[in-house]
Parts: structure tokens; C-alpha cells; sequence
């Protein structure tokens, strides 16, 4: 049986729209650009964390935060963590944190975006 087949009659098609690149501006959430900013931020840390094989316990004192702030760090919850902390945080992993300011690309608006080397 075809999948529109399955369908009941009075169900509309399944909609799709394409992603702006930011989720959390799809969402309609708050600062979506702070958001994806620490999103990636919070990326590299949890990168350079499972490439150093380094457990939460060993994370947490390189960090100078306890272990559940590490778990938390690790699955997302971003409250609690400003940019700036995460930045410290990316220099006690061994990672320089260089911030570039720069006019808009010409026809573009101004935007924020994290990039890694």
C-alpha cells in the first residue's frame, strides 16, 4: 500500500520547509544568533574533549567546573554558559579564540557565525 494511500482522507500532506541554517531562528527562539554561536562553540569543546579522550571528571579540572557542568555542557543545556566563559573554556582545552570584526559582505545583512580551524 502506497504511502497516500495510508493517508486518511482528511489529513493534509506532510509540509516541508527549508532550514534558514539557524534552528534556533526557525524555532522563532530568542538571540537565535547568540544561540548558534554557542551551539558551535559548545561543538568544539565536546571535539576537542573526545579527541583528547578525556573523561567529564579529567574535563571538569581542566575547566574549573565540577563534572555535572560538564555533562550538562555535553548534552546541550546551555544555560549557565555565557560566549565569553566558553571562549575561556576553549583556551584551557589549548585553543586559541580569535574574534574578527568586519564590514557585512556587500547585499548581505551583518550576521555571527563561528568558524574552526
Amino acid at each position: 500500500m502506497k504511502k497516500e494511500e495510508r493517508m486518511k482522507k482528511d489529513e493534509e500532506p506532510l509540509r516541508i520547509e527549508e532550514s534558514s541554517g539557524n534552528v534556533f531562528a526557525d524555532l522563532g527562539l530568542k538571540n537565535p544568533e547568540e544561540l548558534f554561536a554557542k551551539a558551535e562553540l559548545v561543538h568544539r569543546i565536546c571535539t576537542i574533549i573526545a579527541e583528547r579522550k578525556l573523561t567529564q571528571l579529567r574535563a571538569a579540572k581542566l575547566l574549573g567546573i565540577d563534572q555535572p557542568k560538564v555533562s550538562a555542557l555535553m548534552r546541550g543545556k546551555l544555560d549557565g554558559f555565557s560566549t565569553d566563559r566558553l571562549f575561556r573554556f576553549l583556551n584551557a582545552l589549548g585553543s586559541d579564540v580569535e574574534i574578527i570584526i568586519r564590514p557585512a559582505r556587500l547585499g548581505e545583512e551583518a550576521d555571527t557565525r563561528v568558524v574552526t580551524a
